[in-house]
């Protein structure tokens, strides 16, 4: 068998341990209101960028992966597999009440490879101008977790009491590709989207002898294909020469990527009925079951630019731009809001020659972004990230990483509920530059 495809069949071989982490990507471990609204909060797959304030329409690495603008796959030099988890701790304030809770999950598991090794080109004295370069990645897309409690008091009628859960979200499994020709990168990802909601409201009546509470029962399974397209142009400001393992040379990228509205499938069941505590007596007042519906995602758009000195410094912004507005579930109609997002970041690598001084290797990384939340018309999010790319080297490979990332942000709105977080995100990046490597015996 060719090494290609031995090595193509290898990279298939993994893609079941993809799959057996789908059940821990699905659990929701999080205490946020905002997720009752929509299919829940949506996660941004920032990977590497997440110290750097998610910067993706302009970044690629040769040796980390940028799942979200697919033309970043044309740029990759080596085989690459990350993975990653996140802690995140929040304070909910509501007038003069105060909340706080700690939540965690898996936040990726991708791998992506150039389809060619360049060792095979230097071997053969070959210079090759087309690269491909291929992905896999398994992602959370949403997640809904929350548990609500309000009391209200109705001047000589009841005291009535709503309590609100909700758990579950979606995720999605990611196929990408692009082609690199000289300056320029396409790509483009595919999937599918799947998961699950599940949420109660009960309505107790508190002041009434043996009186009976409402309640009502969702479970809302969504199933779609999902897509997006990306370009990437480097300008080059100053010709590439070869550092160790990293192409130096200034250079301006310009980069976009996005999907118009994308069509869903939901398939519900909801029960409503009454409960009595005192004589646990239960009435059906409702009860639907597989009942199908329809559902539509926005439009989304992303640019930006970035400027690199591989090996030393970056420096980029962004702006992304979601028509939420547009927003349809059948399964749970609601009004959503158009979203706007705007981001800066910059990394710096004091010496990555350095041999003596690790702290000279480390990729220091800042960033900070203000973006408008699409579920409540004043809800708006800022943030702060601080980032480092820790170097490891493995026998037999190229560098690798560990990239730990902090986030210090906020919630704000008017009248609703305000929340401030920090959220600490750990990954580990795996780069194996054997893949595709045809070996010759003299």
């Amino acid at each position: 068998m060719p090494n290609f495809l031995k090595d193509f069949r290898g990279c298939l071989n993994t893609l079941p341990l993809l799959f057996l982490t789908t059940l821990v990507l699905a659990q929701p471990k999080d205490n946020s209101p905002y997720t009752r609204i929509g299919l829940g909060e949506t996660i941004t797959n920032s990977l590497s960028s997440a110290g750097f304030a998610g910067l993706s329409a302009a970044y690629n690495d040769p040796l980390h992966i940028n799942l979200q603008n697919p033309a970043a796959y044309g740029w990759l030099k080596t085989a690459t597999f990350e993975a990653g988890l996140y802690t995140k701790y929040s304070k909910l304030e509501l007038g003069s009440e105060t909340a706080q809770n700690w939540s965690g999950n898996l936040s990726h598991l991708a791998l992506a490879f150039p389809m060619h090794n360049g060792l095979n080109d230097v071997m053969s004295k070959k210079q090759r101008k087309l690269h491909w370069g291929m992905s896999f990645a398994l992602l959370p897309n949403s997640t809904v977790g929350y548990d609500i409690e309000t009391t209200a008091i109705s001047s000589g009628q009841d005291t009535t009491r709503n309590l609100y859960q909700g758990s579950g979200g979606t995720n999605k499994f990611l196929w990408g590709n692009a082609v690199n020709y000289k300056n320029f990168s396409a790509g483009a990802n595919v999937g599918f989207m799947f998961g699950q909601i599940e949420s109660t409201r009960q309505l107790d009546f508190l002041d009434l002898d043996n009186a009976y509470a409402d309640i009502f029962k969702d479970n809302i399974s969504v199933r779609g294909f999902v897509w997006s397209l990306g370009a990437q142009q480097q300008i080059v400001l100053e010709p590439e020469k070869k550092d160790q393992e990293i192409y130096t040379g200034k250079s301006l990228i310009i980069g976009a990527y996005g999907n118009s509205a994308t069509n869903f499938d939901t398939r519900s069941t909801f029960l409503r009925m009454r409960y009595n505590p005192t004589t646990v007596h239960r009435d059906t007042l409702t009860f639907e079951e597989d009942k199908a519906g329809t559902g539509k995602l926005p439009a989304e758009i992303t640019v930006g630019v970035m400027y690199q000195n591989p090996g030393k410094f970056r420096l980029g912004a962004e702006y992304y731009i979601g028509k939420w507005s547009n927003y349809e579930n059948e399964a749970k109609p609601e009004t959503l809001f158009d979203s706007r997002r705007i981001a800066v970041g910059a990394e710096y690598i004091p010496d990555i020659s350095s041999y003596n001084k690790y702290l000279n290797r480390i990729r220091y990384r800042v960033g900070a972004y203000h973006r408008t939340d699409p579920r409540i018309n004043d809800l708006k999010q800022y943030a702060l990230t601080v980032g480092f790319g820790l170097p490891v080297i493995l026998p037999r490979q190229q560098t690798s990483f560990v990239n730990l990332a902090f986030e210090f942000g906020k919630y704000t709105t008017a009248d609703a509920i305000k929340e401030n977080f920090v959220k600490m995100s750990l990954g580990f990046t795996l780069n194996d530059s054997s893949w595709f490597f045809k070996r010759k015996f003299g």
